[in-house]
């Protein structure tokens, strides 16, 4: 049986690629009602983004500039959604 890796789509900017990755390594979520962002607080969802960044970062892009795209936009997502009541 063929097996083949499932292509990620073509993202077009660094900052979009390392949302993609974070969301697919289960380290960041959506909330549901809004659409915000939110940080899972999951260390190996985290580790495993950054792996992803080592191994495969996007075409033209180095290891190093790819880890750095998913560290910045952790720094920029919270853990709670700022418009759900109570900040969930």
């Amino acid at each position: 049986m063929l097996m083949t890796r499932e292509k990620r789509p073509a993202i077009r900017t660094l900052r979009g690629w390392a949302i993609s990755v974070l969301q697919e390594a289960g380290a960041i979520r959506e909330c549901e009602e809004h659409g915000w962002m939110q940080d899972r607080g999951d260390p190996d969802a985290r580790e495993r983004a950054f792996a992803v960044a080592r191994q495969d970062p996007p075409a033209g892009i180095s290891a190093q500039a790819a880890a750095i795209a998913i560290a910045e936009v952790l720094e920029l997502i919270g853990d709670t959604c700022p418009e759900c009541p109570g900040g969930t």
